[in-house]
């Protein structure tokens, strides 16, 4: 019998609609053939499991993208689930609470565990990590309100974003001083503490890490540009309009390819991650290279950057999801 999949998307996460474009693209090219599989989504407050049969079902936003529909029926997960497969991005799904939800279901489950996945959601306590595991990390800080700012020391322009949040929302680059106090206000809409970190000044490169047979493989190494004369790369650069320019593999040395590579997987070893992970680093014009976060679930539409960064190195988008439910298979969490 096939093993049943059941994919969960949506949640009640800043990053609602990119979990459900992550989540469609898996479903669509998931391989029946091997596989049985259900979609289930959860409303943007949180509301029970609704299931989903095609994309049509979905309700969709202001920009067009598909969002759970509230007035969805609320069904009870199956009770002959072989794998859940969380495409949840950001808090409550990202973070350790669903991967909580399913060990207490006693449900086998794919990705990073609970601790694992809190820690990585974390960018300040992931910092910690990364920087005991001897990578570079920006100098920078984590509050909880705007008044603490001072206490940081720190030298403009600025980046301040929510400690666990994901695809930049509430993040902001502070050039002056009176940005500093709004720039917290807005990304404490997002977390109850905000990270703020002297800006790198540096290439974005990305490297993709997947578990294969108990093994941690890399993928090339990509570059982010960021064009039309936006400051960083935000959520609109990411997901909204063209100002984005992706080049993998990266024009680097390969030396510093093969480093970065290295670096990856320090970082997702050091974290505890299982299953899949991208890595994301600034390079310095010196070759210094600097860790910027770990995202155990990245985005994973077909045209996202992880499963770009595989398919430069071999591996197309229907391979890297059965190789990713295979690892979880093969190696149960319960």
């Amino acid at each position: 019998m096939k093993p049943h999949i059941a994919l969960i998307c949506g949640g009640k996460s800043a990053e609602h609609e990119i979990s459900c474009l992550s989540a469609l693209g898996i479903f669509e090219a998931i391989d029946r053939e091997r596989y049985r599989v259900s979609l289930f989504g959860i409303t943007d407050s949180g509301e029970g499991f609704i299931e989903l049969t095609s994309r049509d079902q979905f309700d969709r936003d202001l920009n067009g993208i598909p969002i759970v529909p509230k007035s969805g029926k609320k069904v009870e997960l199956p009770s002959d689930i072989d794998l859940l497969f969380p495409v949840l991005h950001g808090s409550n799904g990202e973070d350790g609470v669903f991967q909580g939800f399913a060990e207490f279901m006693q449900i086998n489950y794919l990705g990073a565990g609970v601790l694992a996945s809190a820690l990585a959601m974390d960018k300040s306590r992931a910092k910690e990590i990364f920087a005991a595991a001897g990578l570079r990390v920006a100098k920078g800080g984590s509050i909880s309100s705007s008044g603490e700012a001072e206490s940081l020391a720190l030298t403009l322009p600025l980046f301040v974003k929510p400690s666990r949040g994901g695809s930049s929302r509430g993040t902001q680059k502070v050039k002056e001083k009176s940005q500093l106090g709004p720039a917290i206000v807005e990304a404490l809409k997002f977390d109850s503490t905000v990270l703020v970190e002297e800006a790198v000044r540096g290439r974005e490169l990305e490297c993709a890490v997947l578990q294969v047979e108990g093994k941690v493989r890399t993928s090339v190494v990509g570059e982010i540009r960021v064009l039309g004369g936006r400051e960083f790369y935000d959520y609109e650069a990411k997901y909204l309009d063209s100002a984005t320019e992706y080049l993998v593999p990266a024009p680097i040395p390969e030396e510093i390819s093969k480093e970065i590579q290295s670096q990856a997987v320090t970082a997702f070893e050091a974290i505890g991650c299982e299953g899949l992970a991208r890595v994301d680093f600034f390079l310095e014009d010196d070759g210094t290279i600097v860790i910027n976060e770990l995202n155990t679930m990245p985005g994973f539409t077909p045209k996202s950057v992880f499963p770009m960064l595989w398919r430069a190195s071999g591996r197309d988008y229907a391979e890297v999801i059965t190789a990713m439910i295979e690892e979880a298979l093969r190696n149960p969490k319960l």
